[in-house]
């Protein structure tokens, strides 16, 4: 005890220093999002559906093939609309994933079950050769 009373800046830094190492791995296990390989695998086995909350114009330019365009700003409104049933799997997308994990959060809030975000968006889809329609 004397030791530690004698010498609490080297504790503090011991454990400050032990935070900051450990803080990645608490990030990185709040982040939730699924791979393009995991969000074809609830297409295709839970009939996922997949609502892409980019811009019309972006949306036009590329997007996962059959997924339904619904804009971030309009996803409270539209989106019961769009996916009726609450247990429905429903994928969010977005150009890189920031967007849909917004919307992840939003789709949360009004009650959907299994929502989730596609990690690295429409970028993470393409790079693994996943293929993407334009309208």
């Amino acid at each position: 005890m004397k030791f530690i009373l004698d010498n609490w800046m080297l504790m503090a830094i011991a454990l400050s220093s032990g935070f900051f190492l450990l803080l990645p791995v608490v990030q990185g296990a709040a982040a939730t999002g699924i791979s393009p390989t995991e969000a074809v695998q609830c297409m295709n086995r839970e009939k996922g559906v997949v609502v892409d909350v980019c811009s019309a114009d972006e949306f036009a330019q590329s997007h996962i093939k059959g997924a339904v365009n619904v804009p971030l700003d309009e996803l409270e409104a539209r989106l019961d609309k769009v996916v009726k049933n609450k247990s429905t799997p429903v994928i969010m997308v977005c150009a890189a994933g920031a967007r849909s994990k917004r919307a992840q959060a939003i789709a949360q809030k009004l009650g959907y079950d299994k929502v989730h975000s596609l990690h690295g968006g429409l970028k993470a889809w393409k790079e693994a050769n996943l293929p993407v329609a334009k309208a």
